[in-house]
């Protein structure tokens, strides 16, 4: 019961944050929404590490790696995440983001060495089809450039977001708790950030209505420290892999609230791109048939 409570809740958290990044849309400058957003979760999350007496400094060989971190998770993935916002509904960009599934097994491969299976590359083709039936009207009929910007953008964070996660891997092998790598890693995130806002001279506007402040506080701290904090959770109890079937209904939450929200209009060949989207990374997390139900299954007779 506790793990259902713990799976409903990372999809309700992580499936609406795309609609929260849609309301601060406008007049405040992207990077000065994406660096409160992460100044206010480092407060948040390093204030309950320090409470817990939980509050490391990973060691001097490991600050890289976590600065790698916060640069791909806590930065210039959302950098990418908020200006797609402004040119496809958010609930678009959910979906796109779910192919971290496949951007992960790929990178696996690069950095780690892992084997890139069949069943990688069939989720990947699904994927890919997927998109294609999605946003198709948009591209190839219309030829929208913003639309074409926005999947670009959104690619390019759900890559960043990707590296992240190879970062974090290192740091998980290197003892350091995911929660750790967090609490230091939206901290530089957030410094990182500023330095852009700095660099760029870019107008520090503050939270200019009600609806915004209400999206950033739901972002920094529900999406931001509690989603993390349920999945991670989650994590321990069932495992990574069982886990990530989270995001497969990511996309399903947030394009829901699209419909809602942003007028998304759905057709028959959206529907369809969306279930070849999600069973590409249903394939990708599926588990493998035993090898001795494997074999078994060879021994059957062809045929009805």
């Amino acid at each position: 019961m506790a793990n259902a409570a713990l799976f409903i809740a990372t999809v309700l958290i992580w499936g609406t944050t795309w609609i929260a990044i849609a309301m601060q849309v406008g007049p405040v400058p992207v990077l000065v929404s994406v660096f409160y957003r992460f100044a206010l979760a480092a407060v948040i999350l390093v204030a309950i590490l320090a409470l817990m007496r939980r509050l490391n400094l990973p060691a001097l060989r490991d600050q890289p790696f976590i600065l790698a971190q916060a640069l791909c998770l806590f930065s210039l993935n959302f950098i990418c995440f908020y200006t797609a916002a402004g040119f496809i509904p958010s609930g678009l960009i959910s979906v796109i983001f779910s192919l971290a599934t496949i951007y992960n097994a790929v990178n696996a491969r690069l950095f780690f060495g892992d084997r890139i299976t069949g069943r990688t590359l069939l989720a990947a083709a699904l994927g890919a089809t997927g998109l294609l039936l999605l946003f198709g009207e948009e591209v190839v009929v219309d030829f929208d450039m913003g639309t074409l910007k926005g999947i670009g953008l959104a690619a390019l964070g759900t890559l960043f977001f990707s590296l992240g996660n190879m970062a974090s891997r290192r740091n998980s092998a290197a003892g350091i708790s995911p929660l750790t790598a967090n609490g230091w890693g939206m901290t530089y995130g957030a410094i990182i950030l500023l330095l852009l806002i700095a660099v760029t001279q870019t107008p520090v506007v503050a939270p200019p209505d009600i609806t915004y402040l209400t999206a950033l506080l739901y972002l920094a701290a529900v999406g931001s420290v509690i989603g993390f904090t349920t999945y991670l959770m989650l994590v321990s109890r069932i495992g990574s892999s069982r886990a990530a079937y989270a995001t497969v209904l990511f996309p399903i939450v947030a394009l829901s609230l699209s419909t809602i929200f942003e007028g998304y209009h759905w057709t028959s060949l959206g529907l369809i791109g969306l279930a070849l989207t999600l069973l590409g990374n249903v394939v990708i997390f599926a588990r493998p048939l035993p090898r001795r139900a494997r074999q078994e299954d060879a021994r059957l007779p062809a045929g009805g």
